[in-house]
């Protein structure tokens, strides 16, 4: 059974930092792409960042570029999300999504974690 679990997430004042962690298991980490996306109250679910366990390109959405950085770690089949410069609108819950060739633009990946919740006050 393929699993994906999420942590990190909290309470944090603009300005501040947050680093997501997403734990995967059930699945032959090297061989898929690991995405952030996040879903704010009454909107669509969009994506953040992902990283190739293949070759560790990255890609990220414009409104997060130079602020968050994304990563791997092959040993512990964990993927992070590092989020510094937080502002009231990354306030959203954050998904880790698996699937072997994806980018963030595609909605569409087999496995999905249960979400983890950002919130950042002014």
């Amino acid at each position: 059974e393929v699993q994906l679990v999420e942590s990190g997430g909290g309470l944090v004042q603009a300005g501040g930092s947050l680093r997501l962690s997403c734990v995967a298991s059930g699945l032959s980490f090297d061989e898929y792409v690991i995405a952030w996306f996040r879903q704010a109250p009454g909107k669509e679910r969009v994506g953040v960042s992902c990283i190739s366990s293949v070759d560790d390109a990255t890609s990220y959405a414009d409104s997060v570029k130079g602020r968050f950085t994304i990563s791997s770690d092959h040993a512990k089949d964990t993927v992070y999300l590092q989020m510094n410069s937080l502002k009231p609108e990354d306030t959203a819950v954050y998904y880790c999504a698996a699937d072997p060739n994806n980018g963030i633009s595609n909605i569409d990946y087999d496995y999905w974690g249960q979400g983890t919740q950002v919130t950042v006050f002014a």
